[in-house]
């Protein structure tokens, strides 16, 4: 039997093989959502994706008899290093069958393209920033995965310890639903909240102003996360790539800032989990995908709040809770969505746990990251 053997992508032939490698790979996986292939294609292009003004990339495809049996990335994100103060390289894209030598393989070319890059630790996963897709799945295999959140073989945690790393963080995803949202006791909190803070004002997010409401989420967001483990700020043009790319499936109901005499402290974006409609679209989305999201989009019953932030001076005064209550009560009023997402909360964050906690939320997946000294 050959073993495997590792080559670095190099041509058209092999990019588009490193990008439709999960769809084969996965093929007939139950809970597995085939994300957009355009999307996947965007992602690793230097030339579209802003994230590599100021990163580089090296992928590389694993094969054995002739065939692809996985793949992974190397990346090196200046920005991320120049704000931590740290030479850590970042591995993305990850898949691999199940088999120890090929993975141990993977990551010895991953990391010796980064220790040439001068790195000195690897962390990952991250496809292809820690802004991006991250973390492997280990606890909730038998759910689908939310919009942007990852799935994976229950194998690949043993794979990557066994390969030298070991545990960075965990990530949590806190469900919401009719059955268990605690109604009364968010009413009660919002009380308290507006005691606490009565010029506090919460507004949709204003779709056709989407220029200055992306430069209000952005300055929230970089002051709001900065303390936060494995964040970096992000640039205009990463954060105007992302809008243009949202605007499509943002709903207003669930997509929210808050405001003190006019002043934006807070915002909170809750995306309809596309993932009810892209299950059945096999990544395409032309000639017909296009109708199936559009028109899919107005019966999804689940949603998920990916992103949230509130600026320092208003932090542990419950802004949180309320922009969660507005989402949560809208959903069940006018949409019929019934499910909720919250994630990813780190599990260091005991202020957003509690939060999820105290709104009913029940813990429904488990996402890990690893590291690794070069």
């Amino acid at each position: 039997m050959n073993s495997s053997s590792v080559t670095i992508v190099s041509t058209k032939e092999e990019t588009k093989r490193f990008v439709n490698f999960i769809y084969s790979f996965y093929e007939g996986e139950e809970h597995w959502v085939p994300p957009l292939r355009m999307d996947q294609k965007k992602l690793i292009n230097t030339d579209k994706n802003p994230f590599f003004e100021n990163a580089e990339i090296a992928l590389f495809l694993a094969e054995k008899d002739g065939k692809d049996v996985g793949r992974i990335a190397a990346i090196v994100d200046h920005r991320f290093n120049e704000f931590h103060g740290t030479k850590t390289g970042h591995f993305g894209f990850f898949e691999c069958i199940n088999d120890q030598h090929t993975a141990n393989l993977l990551f010895r070319v991953a990391s010796d393209w980064l220790k040439d890059k001068g790195m000195t630790k690897v962390l990952g996963p991250a496809s292809p920033s820690m802004m991006d897709t991250i973390g492997v799945l280990i606890e909730g295999y038998d759910k689908d995965p939310y919009i942007l959140m990852p799935y994976n073989y229950p194998y690949y945690d043993e794979l990557i310890l066994n390969s030298g790393f070991s545990k960075e963080m965990d990530m949590y995803a806190y469900i919401v639903d009719t059955e268990s949202v605690a109604v009364e006791r968010m009413e009660m909190a919002k009380k308290i909240v507006k005691r606490r803070i009565p010029d506090l004002e919460i507004r949709p997010i204003n779709l056709n102003d989407m220029d200055s409401e992306i430069k209000i989420v952005r300055e929230i967001f970089n002051q709001a996360w900065k303390d936060n483990w494995g964040f970096i700020p992000l640039s205009e043009k990463e954060f105007e790539a992302a809008g243009k790319d949202l605007k499509m499936i943002i709903d207003t109901d669930f997509a929210h800032v808050a405001e003190v005499k006019g002043e934006p402290i807070g915002f909170s974006i809750g995306l309809p989990n596309i993932n009810e409609i892209l299950k059945t679209m096999n990544g395409r989305l032309f000639p017909f995908g296009i109708f199936k999201l559009l028109w899919g989009k107005r019966k999804l019953k689940s949603l998920r709040t990916a992103l949230m932030g509130v600026i320092p001076k208003y932090q542990g005064k419950g802004v949180d809770a309320l922009l969660h209550q507005r989402s949560i009560k809208n959903g069940l009023e006018n949409e019929g969505k019934t499910i909720s997402e919250l994630s990813w909360i780190l599990e260091t964050n005991t202020e957003m746990i509690r939060v999820a906690e105290r709104i009913g939320g029940k813990l429904d997946k488990t996402y890990r990251m690893y590291s690794k000294e070069l």
